[in-house]
């Protein structure tokens, strides 16, 4: 039986469309370049960064950058460079017209620019005047552009380089105009542009000024020249963007492989950001956003930070120009390798590598962000008291009363024994605790003195205290030595007496057994039990006694987050995993012993500042810290 027809009303029923033929025709100048101004000008941001860079290329030692109202109404770029001669001040605005390629070879690109679309595609969305004195020439020049008129060649004072001036930036094209942001947020971009171009030439000094109220600018940057080549002047430069705690927190890089270096800095696990927003990155001096370089970046640091935090780094690579293609972006914010592998690995070995050598140091901010933590009353009180005079203080001696010092039994030591030798007036070190008889005091994390609530091991260093969360730190632990034992040969595991059944649900199954032979390397040794279950025959020996069921589910739930990755990184994460059922739980009592060398494992170990997860394994705080807290010193 045929279905009826539906009944669709007539005006239901869509128009068609008129089909309409256009001729073919060649689009005039004004409107190709303003197409071309669209591709390269994004915001006022983009212009600055184009005439920044056209200033680098002319060698400038010195550049000046000021804006109006977020770089919407004018945009000035002054430069110290070479200049440009009068002559060549008409060609200069012309489009594809550029003094750095001679269209010979496309592939040795060893500048900037070289398109030679910035000029003449700012020139045809706003006002435009390019005013240059050329070294040796007598006289400075300048020319104006407006829109598809420009002007004649004049004479202008300038005593050297080049100042770029852009008036009513999208003027020319107002639907543009509305798309802008703020004059806020676009001067925000304006500052991070020019601070990403500054770390790539730290020979070269840079000022930015707001000069939207012309009778008072207001300067917003400035960086002075660094003397010596870009890695001479690199920390210096660094520390005046980053800022003094990215530099005592961050690490040197150096690496080469097959002819491409790597260089820079990057900081501490624990030194991270809640979003990817401290990340710099440049290949020969230009700063890119490359999904290849960010992706290695985090590769390098997964395993020490969680999903939720990002490294801070600045790297520089260094290659060939025939090893990269620059010119795959209209913005050249994006480059492509030829051996992208090479790159990849490169950036991932050199960084491991660096960030291995740190062994258990962490980030000094995480002592600083306690001791904001531990300002309370008492400290406040003994505050006050010390900033008083010695006759008031009498009424200060009745306002504030320690309580009584509790019994051994309530102190919370690991063991009883250890209170009366905490409050002892010396504490005489054991001359076995240390190389040639050095004292436990000096090593880095000190000796163990207390356990507070069994989860926190309090040692004593030789001017400050340790504080180490004992379940993180031993995590952390296990993790590196499974990772070793895999490395070497398969993880030496421990058959369970009774082999364990466990359910799973379908995904998690499937999960499991696709990764059997891996597992299986890893001392994690399964069998499929039927349909939904699994049995679970050995684990690993490194984890001791451990619930078989929690850590086979745990396991599953790794592989399947991790889909989709490679089966390194997936294991990875079943090791990361593993060894938190392995380690030492909060709660646990550990006696001194332990807890010594709980400390001096931590001192041997790669990367035991930061747990897998990238949270600190311990906090240092200073005595001069200390006796800040309780008004002993100013």
């Amino acid at each position: 039986m045929n279905a009826p027809t539906p009944n669709i009303e007539p005006e239901a029923r869509p128009e068609a469309r008129p089909e309409t033929r256009r001729p073919i025709r060649q689009l005039d100048a004004a409107a190709a370049n303003r197409i071309a101004a669209g591709e390269v000008v994004e915001r006022p941001a983009s212009a600055i960064k184009e005439l920044v860079e056209n200033a680098l290329d002319a060698g400038a030692r010195r550049i000046a950058v000021a804006y109006a109202d977020g770089g919407k109404t004018l945009i000035r770029v002054t430069d110290d460079g070479h200049g440009i001669p009068a002559a060549e001040l008409p060609l200069a605005l012309s489009r594809h017209a550029t003094s750095k390629i001679d269209g010979t070879d496309l592939i040795n690109i060893r500048s900037f620019g070289f398109r030679g679309e910035a000029l003449p595609s700012l020139g045809a969305v706003g006002r435009l005047t390019l005013t240059s004195r050329a070294a040796g020439a007598g006289e400075a020049a300048s020319i104006s552009v407006r829109g598809e008129e420009t002007g004649a060649v004049r004479p202008a004072a300038l005593a050297r380089g080049t100042v770029v001036e852009l008036a009513g930036l999208f003027t020319a094209t107002p639907a543009r105009l509305k798309f802008l942001r703020s004059d806020r947020a676009e001067a925000q971009a304006i500052g991070d542009t020019l601070r990403r171009l500054a770390m790539a030439a730290p020979g070269t000094g840079f000022t930015l000024t707001d000069v939207t109220d012309a009778a008072s600018p207001r300067e917003i940057l400035r960086f002075d020249p660094e003397p010596g080549e870009l890695f001479d002047g690199l920390p210096a430069r660094l520390r005046a963007i980053l800022g003094p705690d990215f530099a005592e927190n961050a690490l040197p890089v150096a690496a080469e492989r097959e002819g491409i270096r790597l260089g820079g800095f990057a900081a501490l696990p624990t030194f991270s950001r809640g979003a990817a927003v401290a990340q710099y990155l440049f290949v020969n001096g230009r700063a890119v956003r490359d999904k290849l370089l960010t992706g290695a970046l985090r590769a390098a640091y997964m395993d020490v930070l969680s999903r939720d935090r990002h490294p801070v780094a600045a790297l520089f690579l260094t290659c060939e120009p025939e090893a990269v293609d620059v010119n795959v972006h209209p913005a050249k914010a994006e480059v492509r390798f030829r051996d992208p592998g090479l790159v990849r690995g490169l950036v991932i070995g050199g960084l491991k590598q660096v960030l291995a050598g740190a062994g258990h140091r962490g980030s000094t901010t995480v002592g600083a962000g306690m001791l904001g933590v531990a300002r309370t009353p008492a400290a406040e009180y003994a505050n006050a008291y010390s900033q008083t005079s010695s006759p008031a203080r009498a009424r200060y001696a009745y306002a504030y009363t320690p309580p009584p010092r509790p019994s051994a039994a309530a102190l919370g030591f690991a063991e009883e024994m250890m209170g009366p030798a905490l409050h002892s007036a010396r504490i005489e070190p054991d001359p076995e605790s240390g190389p040639e008889g050095a004292a436990p005091e000096t090593r880095p994390l000190g000796a163990a003195r207390a356990q507070l609530h069994e989860t926190y091991v309090i040692a004593q260093t030789g001017d400050g205290i340790v504080i180490v969360d004992q379940h993180a730190a031993h995590e952390r632990l296990v993790y590196e030595k499974l990772k070793a034992a895999r490395e070497g040969a398969r993880v030496p595991s421990q058959g369970l007496l009774i082999p364990e059944v466990v359910e799973l649900d379908a995904g998690q199954e499937a999960a499991i057994l696709e990764a059997r032979d891996a597992l299986d390397q890893s001392g994690l040794v399964v069998e499929p039990f039927g349909r939904g279950a699994v049995c679970l025959r050995e684990t690993p020996a490194i984890l001791g006694e451990v619930d078989g069921r929690a850590l086979l589910r745990d396991v599953a739930d790794a592989l399947i987050e991790g889909a989709g990755a490679g089966i390194a990184r997936r294991i990875d994460a079943v090791l990361s995993r593993m060894s938190c059922h392995g380690s030492i739980r909060a709660g646990r009592r550990l006696n001194a012993a332990e807890m010594d060398a709980l400390l001096r494992e931590m001192e041997a170990t790669p990367l035991s500042g930061q747990c897998n997860h990238g949270r600190p394994t311990y906090v240092e705080l200073k005595l001069a810290d200390i006796e800040r807290l309780f008004g002993r010193r100013g």
